[in-house]
């Protein structure tokens, strides 16, 4: 259905026949972390997320999942190149035994 408080006329999953279910009956306008995301919109009523009714509660634990401003950086490791012979030997357990 389509919100009738503050994201006027936009689709909103918490709204029902009833008003506004999610909690505090009104999403929430977007926080400072969440500058520069594509997923920011501009209304009349102020500043929201399109995918979140509540922006501050997905930056509690780190980045917001559907932050599309924030890039991941993983941790490359090198990893040794292992003797093929050596490993099928060890993975069979047939090492030297005392």
């Amino acid at each position: 259905m389509q919100c009738q408080t503050v994201k006027v006329g936009k689709e909103c999953t918490f709204w029902a026949s009833s008003g506004c279910t999610y909690i505090g009956r009104s999403c929430y306008p977007v926080i400072e972390s969440c500058n520069g995301c594509n997923r920011v919109m501009t209304l009349p009523s102020g500043i929201y997320c399109t995918t979140y009714a509540d922006p501050k509660s997905k930056w509690v634990l780190g980045s917001c999942n559907f932050a599309t401003h924030v890039k991941i950086e993983g941790k490359v490791e090198e990893v040794k190149m292992k003797n093929p012979l050596k490993a099928s030997k060890k993975a069979a357990g047939g090492g030297k035994k005392k």
